[in-house]
């Protein structure tokens, strides 16, 4: 396989680049103080067709699929926005990858003719309900249950750190609850679409974050919610396995999220370098910095490398190309965990090549610094990441 970029690509990334550095990059620091989440800016977005670059053309999205790249152009459009906003590029990221994806794949042809145009479109957005209170990484101990009574599922428990799961254009939250007990006295945990506005599902008050302010994160409650037995996601009993599924792709993804944070990093450090004037000269000069600037490039050539060459195997595996699941399991665990761990560093490298205004928010670099952290707990911790990396080498970790 060959992980080189198309010209289709980088074409399509030149378009995003222009669009982020138009639309984002102006507002992004007033946001962030504000925490306030731009719903019109999702949907230019979706004007852009950004919502729709792995869905097929019959629910409104671009038709890439397979050897057309879909979901390596899903990542570019990640990195790009990631770059100048990392908030708005998980509110993409998350969009699609965990919002539209489980529907795509996994629902029925009503439920998707349901929900899937007006997602596609940017016009709304969906969530992503698995992790719970006491249920982290050990995502198969979820507490929330639903009930078949009468034609009706009712849905009791919680959720939390839910992305684009209480914004004003949410109209649907997928999530995880045990509907039954195996016959080897394990859980079944399956998958319930639950649509904004139930009696009973309240997205509560959004989170107080450390970063990531623009982006639109709530805890979920469910209190005798009742929705259709229709609204089951795919078969029953196989929640757990198809969100496992979906946060194989939701990694990768996280991966060129982290791309475009050390892309920033090194745009930011070289041009003050550049500029910063001690001792009669510039600081770029000095190789305590020059040093550090150095590394972000390798970080930067490394992370994505390993990124892309996760999406492409993605994109392979759905033209039905020679490539297993765990395969790229492996690759999107390996992406995920270098990527993400070296955002962290760059976003420090960066803060300290700008001294004393690295601590000043009214350098983006403040921003970022706070937000690249959460990328090495979300869609999987660095721990786990460890985890499934060690087992796909054959080691049996617990």
């Amino acid at each position: 396989m060959s992980f080189e970029l198309s010209a289709e690509h980088e074409q399509f990334r030149q378009v995003v680049r222009e669009f982020a550095t138009a639309q984002i990059a102006p507002h992004a620091a007033q946001w962030d103080r504000d925490h306030h989440f731009p719903v019109d800016l999702v949907h230019q977005m979706g004007d852009l067709g950004l919502t729709g670059l792995t869905a097929p053309e019959e629910y409104g999205g671009s038709g890439l699929a397979g050897e057309d790249g879909g979901f390596t152009s899903l990542c570019l459009a990640i990195e790009e926005i990631g770059r100048v906003d990392q908030a708005m590029g998980i509110t993409l990221e998350a969009a699609v990858g965990l919002g539209i994806n489980p529907i795509l794949t996994f629902g029925t042809d009503e439920q998707k003719q349901t929900w899937l145009p007006d997602l596609v479109a940017g016009r709304t957005l969906a969530g992503f309900g698995l992790t719970e209170p006491g249920a982290g990484s050990d995502a198969g101990a979820t507490r929330t249950k639903a009930v078949l009574e009468n034609g009706e599922w009712v849905v009791n428990g919680a959720k939390q750190f839910i992305t684009n799961s209480g914004s004003a254009i949410t109209s649907v939250v997928t999530v995880t609850a045990r509907t039954g007990e195996r016959g080897d006295g394990r859980p079944e945990i399956s998958a319930i679409i639950v649509p904004s506005g139930t009696p009973g599902f309240v997205a509560e008050t959004g989170y107080d974050k450390l970063g990531w302010h623009s982006s639109d994160t709530h805890p979920l409650s469910f209190t005798d919610c009742r929705v259709p037995e229709a609204n089951l996601l795919g078969a029953r009993g196989r929640g757990y396995a198809q969100f496992l599924a979906t946060l194989d792709d939701g990694r990768v993804a996280i991966a060129a999220l982290a791309v475009g944070c050390i892309q920033a990093c090194l745009d930011m450090s070289l041009t003050y370098a550049g500029e910063r004037q001690t001792f009669g000269g510039v600081i770029g000069r000095k190789q305590g910095v020059a040093f550090q600037i150095a590394d972000l490039q390798v970080m930067l050539d490394a992370s994505r490398m390993l990124t892309y060459k996760a999406a492409a195997m993605k994109d392979a595996m759905d033209a039905g190309r020679n490539v297993s699941t765990a395969q790229f399991k492996q690759a999107a665990a390996v992406a995920k965990l270098y990527a993400t761990e070296s955002a962290v560093t760059a976003t420090r490298i960066a803060t300290q090549v700008f001294g004393g205004y690295g601590f000043m928010e009214e350098y983006p670099v403040a921003r970022f610094y706070r937000d690249a952290k959460i990328l090495e707990i979300g869609e999987g911790t660095s721990e786990v990441q460890r985890m499934l990396i060690a087992r796909g080498l054959g080691l049996p970790v617990e």
